[in-house]
């Protein structure tokens, strides 16, 4: 492989990490605001976990599924 097949796998890397890095963080603002509406303690109740998770389940989905659709039209 030569350099500028390595520099473009490297920058494609870079790029995917960029990308999962942004989602885990919308990921965390969108979940957190839907689930935890007062002020957190020093544990989350049953209700904000079970929220935190199914929202963070649908998130990730949802990405998939989009994703999925922009390979398709490429």
């Amino acid at each position: 492989m030569d350099k500028s097949e390595e520099l473009q796998q490297f920058l494609e890397l870079e790029k995917q990490k960029a990308m999962v890095s942004e989602m885990v963080g919308k990921l965390t603002n969108v979940c957190w605001d839907k689930c935890i509406t007062g002020t957190p303690g020093s544990k989350l109740s049953s209700g904000e976990s079970s929220c935190l998770t199914n929202c963070a389940q649908r998130y990730m989905d949802m990405s998939i599924i989009i994703m999925k659709r922009f390979q398709s039209m490429q």
